[in-house]
């Protein structure tokens, strides 16, 4: 059985918007190892709208780049109520309306694993329909602020989450695993 993991950078004051501003100085080998680990078990890519819009305009042009060609290469799935053609390359959009049926079939079909990375939004609702398995989060030693998107924003139900690992990078950032507690 396929798992969904998603993945993202967070601040101290849980901002995952916008990591291109705050995120870099903190990259090093150690986080690059723990990066390329998640990819080794993926082979395909969930996301929102919002998300692919971005992605799919810049990682087509940027190939060479770290993870470039995975990017560019791997299955991708978008889930939107407003989206009805992906023109990036083995990409299917999932219909807002059928998409926690489709996830299902999805996961339980044969293949790697699904990861995201942002997607803010489609990660609290693939919580709240118990479809997400883990939720992996590179915790930055850095207060953002006001202005950004949060991972939990203050209106977000109360969700109890386990802590499956826990590891400290030499840069001061932590790699924290999160499940549903079984």
């Amino acid at each position: 059985m396929r798992k969904i993991k998603s993945n993202f950078f967070i601040s101290l004051d849980g901002v995952v918007e916008a990591p291109d501003r705050w995120h870099f100085p903190y990259f090093d080998d150690e986080m690059g190892e723990a990066v390329g680990a998640g990819f080794a078990t993926t082979d395909a890519m969930l996301m929102g709208r919002v998300l692919y819009d971005e992605w799919a305009a810049y990682w087509p042009e940027h190939a060479d780049e770290p993870f470039g060609d995975v990017m560019n290469g791997m299955q991708k799935y978008v889930v939107s109520s407003s989206l009805q053609t992906a023109d990036w390359q083995n990409t299917d959009v999932i219909p807002g309306a059928t998409a926690a049926e489709k996830l299902h079939e999805l996961k339980a079909g044969d293949g790697g694993d699904i990861a995201m990375s942002g997607s803010a939004t489609t990660v609290r609702w693939l919580l709240r329909e118990g479809l997400l398995d883990e939720l992996n989060l590179l915790v930055h030693p850095v207060v953002v602020g006001q202005g950004y998107a949060r991972l939990f924003p203050a209106d977000e139900a109360s969700l109890p989450l386990a802590l499956r690992s826990a590891q400290t990078f030499n840069s001061g950032v932590l790699n924290l695993s999160y499940a549903r507690p079984s």
